[in-house]
């Protein structure tokens, strides 16, 4: 079933109804590395979220303080998972699998960022 114009009213004009969002200490050098790692357009602002587009999704990043650092685990389907993954380990991430062949369709690989989160990345379609 899909929801017609008039169920979404709710949600902002380019906006889907569930958003993640992480809170992160040093959010302006997270949002820095999201851009050179996934090519993550989005500008931080030091006082509000900072609203970045990875594909078609967006993702908040907030500066930790009035909440506490909360870190994410995301899947995020990518053109390239091999060159998105070595884009993240010379960023400073840490490898958790290396990519490889799911028996679903997909070419994934995971790993942690500096400040927690792990990102499951894949590309569908190369198994």
């Amino acid at each position: 079933m899909t929801a017609s114009r008039d169920d979404r009213r709710f949600v902002p004009a380019g906006w889907h109804a569930v958003t993640p969002r992480i809170v992160a200490h040093d959010a302006q050098r997270l949002v820095a590395f999201l851009a050179r790692v996934f090519g993550a357009r989005g500008v931080f602002e030091p006082e509000r979220p900072c609203v970045v587009t990875l594909g078609d999704s967006m993702v908040m990043v907030s500066e930790a303080g009035a909440r506490d650092a909360m870190p994410a685990f995301l899947y995020v389907y990518v053109r390239d998972v091999d060159a998105t993954c070595r884009r993240a380990i010379e960023a400073g991430a840490r490898m958790i699998e290396q990519p490889f062949d799911a028996p679903y369709g997909d070419r994934r690989c995971m790993f942690a960022d500096a400040w927690g989160d792990v990102w499951q990345v894949a590309t569908h379609g190369t198994a």
